[in-house]
């Protein structure tokens, strides 16, 4: 846990949240500024602050991150008419908290590009 980091004080339970999922690897949450009818993030409990940090160490976590990523987005209801994961990398990418997570984005048509 990094002492300093939003989602790792929503993970100890610090800062509420609106719980998706949770096991003992990861947590999932309703983001509070949605940008689609349905917008939870995915985070790992191991705090990696951004995804150019991961290494070979972290694939299968990474991996299961998706594979979770997907029962949320099909338990959500997102999964068949379509949805959109998104991980951005710093600033210019459009990271605002320092530790990875993956966005799931649905309920309602998206448009390309994204922004």
């Amino acid at each position: 846990m990094a002492e300093d980091c939003l989602f790792c004080k929503i993970i100890a339970g610090e800062i509420p949240s609106t719980e998706v999922y949770s096991d003992e690897k990861f947590y999932a949450f309703r983001d509070i500024n949605p940008g689609a009818p349905t917008h939870v993030l995915v985070i790992p409990r191991k705090h990696i602050a951004r995804i150019t940090e991961a290494d070979a160490n972290d694939a299968t976590l990474l991996g299961e991150m998706m594979l979770r990523a997907n029962r949320i987005a099909e338990a959500e209801g997102v999964a068949e008419p379509g949805f959109r994961y998104v991980m951005n990398c710093n600033s210019d990418g459009g990271q605002s908290v320092y530790h990875i997570h993956l966005h799931i984005l649905g309920g309602r048509a998206l448009s390309w590009p994204p922004g």
